[in-house]
């Protein structure tokens, strides 16, 4: 199981934090010292969408100015910006057989992973 996200990420620790609860063995990528590459991007993106991943509540999305959040109009612009600044991704990112989970939701996690 592949985890993607930022390591100080409070999202990311409680997700860590349920998969090592659970006994389940995980590989951690953090986008901070590992980036995030186009085509990683773009195969999530066959399962989710540029709006799923894009996290537009966070600081990093706050703290745009205001013409570049604008700019976001397709997953184009998304995906530059993403590859950009990873932290605006949203996290954690979790590859799975059946897919990827983005987010923490325990109860999701629950029915997915156990």
């Amino acid at each position: 199981m592949d985890i993607y996200g930022i390591k100080n990420c409070n999202t990311v620790k409680k997700a860590l934090d349920w998969f090592q609860k659970m006994d389940i063995p995980y590989v951690f990528h953090d986008f901070k010292k590992e980036g995030l590459s186009e085509s990683k991007l773009k195969q999530w993106e066959k399962d989710k969408s540029w709006e799923e991943l894009l996290n537009k509540r966070g600081t990093t999305w706050r703290q745009l100015p205001a013409i570049v959040q604008a700019g976001v109009v397709d997953q184009l612009s998304a995906n530059a910006l993403m590859l950009a600044k990873t932290s605006i991704v949203k996290r954690p990112v979790i590859e799975t057989a059946d897919g990827i989970i983005v987010g923490f939701d325990e109860a999701l996690y629950e029915s997915k992973i156990k």
